[in-house]
């Protein structure tokens, strides 16, 4: 179990230089050469142990919450880590079909998750009332990965209640135009909201993520933080992009990844698939088993679908690239189908 849970799009494409690489959500090759001169110019100061307090202010005030509600993680991945050792859950509960790593990081810690599976028959919509009332920790992506579902802000705070944790993992939120349905506000009672820079930055290899929430909650994940866990160039990444003219470069790139996500559905729909709606950096289809692999034949590295509890091998997903790439991924795909019908 815990192998499937540990699979990720980096897997697709490792040792592989010949395929397009449609299996990973980090957005560009590299960071803007902004970005990359903010991250070389900590070399100066690599000496010295990293010091996360300029990136907390920085991100505190982006979101205009109070510093105690924030904590610089070593990527998005860390916090679920860190829930896992500081919250003690006795009903921990996951809904999937959603990123892995939560409840991997819930069963690495001597836990088994409940698991509540949305259904693809009614486009993996939440339904609140029917978590389990039990679970006094929920683990929900809004939008979701892989499913690319942005679930109604009302819908996430119905999950709120006495004894429970909730947690949002927001990894994808500022590739959505507006930050639509994000549930951070200086009124976290009981919440944690998760957020990743490494997708829309290009700098999964450096680990920048954060924590916002409830400061009781982000004081018990603190204990439990490795020290000098977020290194001095992550902490520069954080603070550089809490700024103004990085928020605004972020919404351009929201306005982008819609128009090019929509290109790509469209695309998918005239060869006779149905996309699950969404507004994610990436797609989620159904495509047929043996789809996956057969588009590796073709040189396209898509993710794939079984790995993901409450799917199957008949399921990948997309990441959202530009219109040319998209449209060469879709006629291989068509091609393949098309074979594999005449196969038939």
């Amino acid at each position: 179990m815990t192998e499937r849970l540990d699979h990720h799009g980096d897997a697709e494409v490792r040792g592989a230089t010949h395929l397009v690489d449609l299996a990973v959500n980090v957005r560009v090759g590299t960071p803007p050469a902004w970005l990359a001169t903010v991250i070389r110019d900590t070399t100066g100061q690599l000496a010295a142990y990293p010091d996360p307090s300029v990136a907390r202010a920085a991100v505190a005030h982006r979101h205009g919450v109070p510093e105690d509600m924030v904590l610089p993680t070593s990527g998005g991945a860390e916090a679920f880590t860190l829930i896992a050792r500081a919250i003690a859950a006795r009903r921990p509960l996951i809904v999937h079909p959603q990123f892995t790593e939560p409840e991997a990081a819930q069963r690495r810690a001597g836990r088994v998750p409940d698991r509540h599976v949305l259904q693809a028959k009614s486009g993996f919509t939440l339904d609140p009332a029917a978590v389990d009332p039990r679970a006094d920790l929920v683990l929900v992506g809004n939008p979701t990965n892989p499913t690319g579902v942005l679930h109604p802000r009302a819908t996430l705070e119905a999950l709120r209640a006495p004894g429970r944790v909730l947690v949002v993992d927001e990894a994808f939120a500022d590739a959505i135009r507006g930050e639509r349905e994000s549930l951070i506000s200086p009124d976290l009672a009981g919440v944690l909201v998760l957020r990743s820079l490494t997708k829309t930055w290009g700098v999964a290899g450096l680990r920048a993520g954060y924590v916002v929430g409830d400061p009781d909650l982000v004081a018990a994940l603190a204990e439990q933080q490795s020290p000098w866990s977020v290194s001095t160039p992550a902490a520069a990444v954080m603070a550089a992009t809490a700024t103004p003219e990085a928020l605004a470069e972020v919404a351009r790139v929201a306005e982008t990844i819609a128009r090019d996500r929509g290109r790509l559905v469209q695309a998918l729909e005239s060869i006779g698939l149905r996309p699950v709606p969404g507004e994610a950096p990436f797609v989620l289809v159904e495509v047929g088993p043996g789809i996956h692999a057969e588009l590796r034949e073709q040189g396209y590295a898509v993710r794939r679908g079984d790995t993901f509890p409450g799917l199957d091998g008949g399921w990948v997903r997309i990441a959202v690239r530009d219109a040319a790439t998209s449209d060469a991924l879709v006629r291989a795909l068509a091609e393949v189908r098309l074979r594999g019908g005449l196969r038939r």
